[in-house]
């Protein structure tokens, strides 16, 4: 039995996971969890990631023997390299320093011609216009998105990962490769980009120093894996064919379908869609959408910890009591959210909900029709059709959204891997060395996965987004 250490890490924590894989089995156990918290210093916020790093290196020491070491984080943040040193601690793409960036290069540039070179969803705080707000541009020699600076500090090596390069606004999409006209308009120096790695390339093996602290040979294996959380998560759908939609469900969204090549048309623009690499060359063709954040507000603004039993409520609470959009820029700070739910309603000249429950039914039945529309519009702006939808991540847990999902979107629902991203992490590993060859296949055959069928009451989600246009005032059906 094989055993791959999966780093994996998230915005508010990062855990070290080991996968042991032995032929159509696999055993998945957290080894070390250890905080995220972001740090606010001299005006900026920070990661603190020489944290994270003490967090993967008590990981790894806890993981025993492992055959590989594989790291995957959230996109777009990085550290600079002067002479093989980190300088500064990175930023958070949360910090206000690219405050009309991302305006003034559309307005110079065009938007229409970065969307060509990157097809990436336009949001503030992209790697590119990072960048241009960084200090230490001038001197950097290396640019090393999260993964990979802390797979050169374990390693010595360089590289960029390709999933995770793909989110920077500085990798052509098309030509599979770094941007470097691009870059040369905006003035960022090439010789930052470091060279392009796929998912299961090597990465080295470990520092004899690490060795020493880990207490791992040597020669333990460092795997570029498919970096970017989504990208293993999406590696790890269990699809049997390529007509499927994916939700990546949890305190975000993400919502799309897995294409042989990018969309770069200008209806694909104006909708917002991202084009990022995925494993083997694919395109995640995807959207955010706001995720289960409002409803994890609202059980701690009320001080909540029975969500079972809140969903039980929700289940025989009214249906469309009321209708929202999960999307609203209302939801996206933290704060009084049953406050601002029951605001929005009376915004839009609804009844608050009455009560706990219907709340919960609110929300879940915004976010269903939220993945209706977003999946409506990549099927229509792609032409890629989709037979099933597979939810993964902690909101496969929840059978009430999973169930409203079929029921919205008209498919059968497939619900599981939870841990989706730490098994496409370790899988890729695997695949590798050679010890598995279809990870979809091993994934289906090995996890506990629940499809739920639509009940064909698709008038009703019908006319609840005709509802929801009308108090919006827009057609949220064209726009996608």
């Amino acid at each position: 039995m094989s055993v791959y250490a999966a780093v994996d890490l998230g915005a508010s924590s990062g855990r070290v996971m080991t996968v042991r894989v032995d032929g159509d089995r696999l055993d998945l156990a957290e080894t070390h969890r250890f905080p995220n918290r972001p740090v606010r210093a001299g005006g900026a916020l920070h990661w603190d990631v020489l944290a994270l790093y003490r967090g993967v290196l008590d990981g790894l020491a806890k993981a025993g023997a492992v055959d590989s070491i594989g790291i995957d984080s959230w996109a777009v943040d990085y550290g600079l390299l002067d002479a093989g040193r980190l300088i500064g601690n990175p930023v958070h793409y949360r910090d206000e320093r690219t405050a009309g960036i991302m305006e003034r290069v559309s307005a110079e540039l065009g938007a229409a011609t970065l969307y060509q070179v990157g097809g990436l969803q336009f949001l503030p705080f992209n790697t590119i216009y990072q960048l241009l707000a960084d200090p230490a541009l001038d001197r950097a020699e290396t640019l090393l998105l999260i993964p990979d600076l802390l797979t050169y500090w374990l390693t010595g090596s360089v590289g960029a990962e390709v999933t995770n390069a793909s989110t920077t606004g500085l990798y052509d999409v098309r030509a599979r490769s770094w941007a470097h006209d691009l870059a040369a308009r905006l003035g960022i120096p090439s010789r930052i980009l470091p060279e392009l790695r796929p998912p299961g390339a090597p990465a080295g093996t470990l520092r004899a120093s690490v060795a020493a602290e880990t207490g791992l040979p040597v020669a333990t294996a460092v795997t570029a894996v498919a970096s970017h959380d989504t990208a293993s998560a999406v590696a790890a759908v269990p699809a049997n064919g390529d007509r499927f939609a994916y939700i990546s469900s949890g305190t975000w969204s993400l919502v799309g379908l897995e294409l042989p090549r990018p969309v770069l048309t200008e209806a694909s623009r104006l909708a917002n869609f991202t084009n990022e690499g995925g494993l083997d060359g694919t395109v995640r063709y995807l959207r955010n959408v706001m995720g289960l954040w409002i409803l994890q507000e609202c059980l701690r603004a009320w001080g909540e910890s029975d969500l079972p039993g809140l969903l039980d409520a929700a289940a025989g609470a009214r249906p469309f009591a009321a209708v929202i959009d999960p999307d609203d820029p209302a939801f996206l700070p933290p704060g009084d959210m049953p406050g601002r739910v029951d605001a929005l309603c009376a915004r839009t000249g609804q009844r608050p909900p009455d009560g706990r429950g219907e709340a919960v039914r609110v929300v879940l039945e915004g976010l269903a029709l939220a993945y209706r529309r977003t999946l409506r519009a990549a099927v229509r702006l792609s032409g890629q059709e989709a037979d099933v939808v597979h939810v993964v991540g902690g909101g496969a847990r929840n059978a009430l959204l999973c169930q409203m999902t079929a029921d919205a979107t008209g498919l059968p629902v497939v619900a599981g891997p939870v841990e989706a991203a730490a098994l496409g992490n370790a899988l890729v590993q695997a695949r590798a060395r050679g010890e598995v060859r279809d990870i979809r296949a091993l994934v289906r055959h090995s996890e506990r996965l629940v499809t739920y069928e639509p009940r064909g009451d698709g008038g009703l989600w019908d006319a609840a987004e005709s509802r929801l246009a009308e108090l919006t005032g827009s057609d949220r059906t064209a726009a996608g």
